[in-house]
């Protein structure tokens, strides 16, 4: 009995010296002082001693559990305070690791303010699919097939009945087949033409349409739409003016440009957008009587309106991914 417990003090004291994790404290806790450990089990052995013997080996039983538990207690609190000051060590004065935090594009930033602009003329967004038929990206919009007009948009064709959007106005005609006037709509998302890439053209762009449609509307409520959305954009002392122009899906066309200043530069006038009264040709083809409605549309460029206001000379760049550019914004 004595060998066994000298046997089982000497493979304790060997064991917690090299204890350097916790789970290794918690395998000997379970090992030695469970109630299956091993001084449980020299309690049961003391069950075979004789009667003169056992209160000699329970004694020294009792001795030994204690002075083991006072040891490993004694190793588990260095083990931990050694733990504790070191996740404590740091230097608080030095500065903290910086965190970067992502934020929206400059376009999207654009959009969102252009949205909100709208939205609170009361008009609702909707959008559409970018790989469109011929049928709603030009004949629903008074493009007749071998018509001229369709030359003033370089398309990427998928085949000879599908393309990549020129515009977000295939949205308008299908609202306008399955929404009983009254329409109010802005439509923003991306549209793709054939152009070649350079400082002022891109073969991807972002565009917002905007379509109203009811009874009695009139060209000055769509003048009048436009000078609030460009007060509200560029600011209450914005100059702008209204040119005659030609769009196939529009009549009366007209565009709308700003006086742009650069500082150090001369000014001179910039187009923002495009727009009209909504062709009656187009009313009809889409389903709605054109002696009882009427109503205006009208489109712009993201990239364009974003470059106007943030004084940017390259469109490429919103594409480039450059952080140093991005981090401006």
């Amino acid at each position: 009995m004595l060998d066994k417990i000298e046997q089982i003090v000497k493979n304790f004291n060997s064991e917690i010296e090299n204890a350097t994790q916790k789970d290794i404290f918690e395998e000997i806790r379970n090992k030695y002082f469970s109630r299956k450990g091993l001084i449980a089990e020299l309690f049961e052995d003391l069950k075979q001693l004789s009667k003169d013997e056992k209160p000699k080996y329970g004694q020294l039983l009792n001795q030994t559990k204690n002075e083991l538990n006072a040891i490993f207690e004694k190793y588990l609190e260095n083990y931990s305070s050694k733990n504790l000051e070191s996740s404590f060590n740091l230097d608080l004065t030095l500065p903290s690791k910086k965190k970067n935090l992502g934020t929206k594009h400059i376009l999207n930033q654009t959009l969102l303010e252009i949205k909100d602009i709208f939205k609170g003329l009361g008009f609702s967004i909707y959008d559409g699919p970018e790989l469109e038929s011929d049928y709603y990206n030009f004949e629903a919009l008074n493009f007749p097939k071998d018509h001229p007009a369709r030359d003033m948009q370089d398309t990427f064709f998928v085949n000879k009945n599908f393309l990549l959007r020129t515009h977000t106005s295939p949205v308008q005609a299908r609202l306008m087949q399955s929404t009983k006037p009254p329409i109010r709509a802005i439509i923003p998302g991306k549209v793709y033409r054939n152009e070649a890439i350079s400082a002022k053209s891109y073969c991807l762009f972002h565009q917002v349409e905007g379509l109203f449609i009811d009874k009695d509307v009139t060209f000055a409520e769509l003048t009048g739409t436009l000078i609030y959305f460009a007060k509200q954009y560029f600011g209450e002392n914005v100059k702008y003016r209204f040119r005659p122009s030609f769009f196939p899906f529009t009549e009366p066309s007209s565009e709308v440009d700003i006086w742009w200043q650069p500082k150090g530069k001369t000014g001179r006038w910039l187009e923002i957008l495009g727009c009209g009264m909504v062709d009656p040709n187009v009313l009809e083809f889409n389903g709605i009587d054109s002696e009882e409605y009427t109503g205006y549309a009208f489109g712009l460029g993201i990239e364009r309106m974003t470059m106007l206001k943030y004084g940017i000379d390259d469109i490429r760049i919103f594409f480039d991914n450059d952080k140093r550019f991005l981090k401006q914004f």
